[in-house]
């Protein structure tokens, strides 16, 4: 960024103050409050699936949509979750207006308990997320007021008052109840910000997309931007309904000898109600299971979102019971619902697998029903639950062996092609999906919305967009994303992660020392390995380093002995030396020099 020094000159008496230049070297949007586009920009959401975080700007002010956890990269060996860097935001945070969700999932709400403490902006929702951060941050003991820092409107539709930003709200359908599509308005034109959707017409819960709605604005000439969920662009088959599901999950508990345990995301209030119905049918009592350990745990689960369906009114008290009501029914009278879909580690059907649930033990009778697409980098851990569950001889049924199985809450080609053939955009931006389903979507927008420009771009890309303007990158920001350890917030380019990537990969080396004040040995180094030598049993590999280590030392000058970064560098080439012999010219492990002084 150009600082220009201005000469400053001394106004005389009766002169009119001069309007102030602008910087030089600075983009206008940074600081012409009287900027005629509008700028859309995520800090995460885009070639990727998860970690959804939007941002708009105009006239000097931001406004973020969702703000989302993403998935864990393995790679790093990191800890328990990750999001966006809003380093960046953070430095305007005095202008941003406030976050508005568009849906209750947590790849676009789960990172609001470590991101909303650094902003403290209103979060504005409809009730059912609203309960979920709630419930969330009451159980982290977060400072916060449930009533004020949550602004909650209708699901069914509302208009927010943003200012400089009008939002509106209308309801679509998702695999979560009351997911929204924003139109974000301004003087500028305006924006249809989709989140996450899907035609299934058939949810018995709630009620379908408020079509004329989208109709509506899609057909307004001044749509200057669609951004559209893209994450199933490439599906070409129609949508599954929730009807669908329940007639498969109905023919499968008809047919099943024992207990039927079904597996599914949490949140799916809907697919809980099909569930139940199925059960009902079939002639089984349903119900979830519920945590092994009766003490509160913060986290909002399954036994919390069966609760708030009841208390929403989409399902009823009678439809699903907790599992501990029904346990000594017979085994062909049982259905049961319960986490562990994608294999995470503490989920139900995972604990279930290694025999850790000392009240429901898996028997060669049961059946378990995964009613579950496999979130892209979970299946490792979902393959595990396959096999495992067929090495104990329990039948299981999946999305690839048993049609019907799973209805999908995003948008394949035939939704996207109805969608647009009401949407007319200016400019597609697709958004929430890799790169290929981004393109498709896009091209989607300009063949059947008659869109004129399409915007495939990183995260950290701003967007210029003016009504009949061509709209061009005006501005890129370093992005990144952060991973929680406990309590501890690391960036991906912290070097702890580049050790652990590389100690994963080639190992470490442990030296120490012992040194007099001129540098000289005094006595034999102690050698010691992560992934080197742990099998030597001979200690012969041990044994060649500290030779090595010994003459590498020993052949220094006094005068480059008294550097200890001399002594370090002495250590790796001596150590490489025998490490490469024995196990290859690649291998390049992380050394740790310990000096001892003696």
């Amino acid at each position: 960024m150009v600082k220009v020094r201005e000469k400053k000159e001394t106004p005389k008496k009766g002169d009119k103050p001069k309007t102030p230049k602008s910087i030089r070297g600075m983009n206008k949007h940074e600081t012409d409050a009287n900027d005629d586009k509008i700028y859309f920009m995520a800090l995460g959401g885009l070639e990727h699936i998860g970690q959804n975080m939007y941002v708009y700007k105009y006239r000097g002010k931001y406004l973020v949509v969702d703000c989302g956890m993403g998935f864990l990269d393995e790679e790093i060996g990191a800890g328990d979750v990750q999001y966006c860097d809003t380093t960046w935001l953070e430095k305007r945070k005095k202008d941003v207006v406030g976050f508005i969700i568009t849906h209750g999932h947590e790849d676009h709400i789960g990172a609001l308990k470590y991101v909303w403490p650094k902003f403290r902006k209103p979060i504005y929702c409809t009730r059912f997320p609203a309960e979920i951060l709630r419930r969330t941050f009451a159980g982290i003991e977060m400072d916060f007021d449930p009533v004020k820092d949550i602004v909650e409107f209708d699901h069914n539709g509302a208009t927010l008052d943003l200012n400089p930003f009008t939002v509106e709200t209308f309801h679509v359908t998702h695999s979560v109840p009351e997911a929204q599509m924003l139109i974000i308005q301004t003087d500028a034109g305006k924006i249809l910000h989709t989140g996450d959707w899907t035609f299934n017409d058939d949810i018995p819960i709630e009620a379908p997309t408020d079509f004329a709605r989208l109709a509506a604005i899609g057909s307004d000439p001044k749509l200057l931007a669609c951004m559209c969920d893209s994450t199933n662009s490439s599906r070409q088959t129609k949508q599954t309904t929730e009807t669908q599901v329940r007639e498969t999950l109905t023919e499968i508990m008809k047919n099943a000898p024992g207990r039927v345990l079904v597996t599914g995301y949490s949140r799916s209030l809907a697919r809980m109600k099909m569930f139940a119905e199925a059960a009902r049918a079939a002639g089984r009592i349903a119900c979830i299971k519920e945590r092994s350990n009766p003490n509160p745990v913060p986290y909002v689960g399954l036994p919390e979102f069966r609760e708030m369906g009841i208390k929403f009114g989409y399902i009823n008290k009678d439809d699903v019971y907790l599992h501990s009501e029904i346990k000594d029914l017979p085994a062909e009278k049982q259905a049961i619902f319960l986490t562990g879909s994608q294999g995470e580690k503490f989920a139900m059907l995972t604990r279930l697998c290694h025999g850790q649930v000392k009240e429901l033990k898996l028997q060669p009778t049961d059946t378990v029903v995964f009613s579950a697409i496999i979130i892209p980098g979970r299946e490792q851990d979902v393959s595990y639950l396959y096999n495992k569950l067929a090495r104990m001889g329990v039948k299981t049924h999946t999305i690839f062996d048993t049609d019907n199985l799973h209805a999908s809450g995003h948008a394949g080609r035939p939704e996207l092609e109805r969608f647009y053939d009401m949407v007319h955009p200016q400019v597609s931006v697709p958004m929430h999906g890799d790169y290929i389903n981004e393109m498709l979507n896009g091209k989607m927008a300009m063949e059947r919305g008659g869109a004129k420009h399409m915007m495939v771009v990183h995260n950290g890309e701003m967007i210029a967009l003016a009504d009949g303007a061509e709209p061009y990158v005006a501005e890129t920001i370093e992005t990144s994303y952060v991973v929680m350890e406990g309590e501890t917030e690391r960036s991906t380019n912290d070097q702890v992660y580049k050790n652990r990537k590389k100690i994963a990969s080639n190992g470490a080396v442990f030296v120490t020392l012992p040194v007099d004040k001129r540098g000289f040995l005094k006595g034999t180094p102690e050698v010691s390995s992560a992934g080197i030598f742990e099998t030597d049993e001979t200690g012969f590999m041990k044994r060649s380093i500290q030779i090595e280590i010994t003459r590498a030392i020993d052949g220094l000058t006094k005068t480059e002995r008294k550097d200890k970064n001399n002594l370090i560098r002495a250590v790796q080439i001596a150590s490489n030396k025998v490490v490469r012999a024995a196990l290859g010219a690649d291998k390049k492990p992380q050394y740790s020099v310990h000096f001892v002084q003696k």
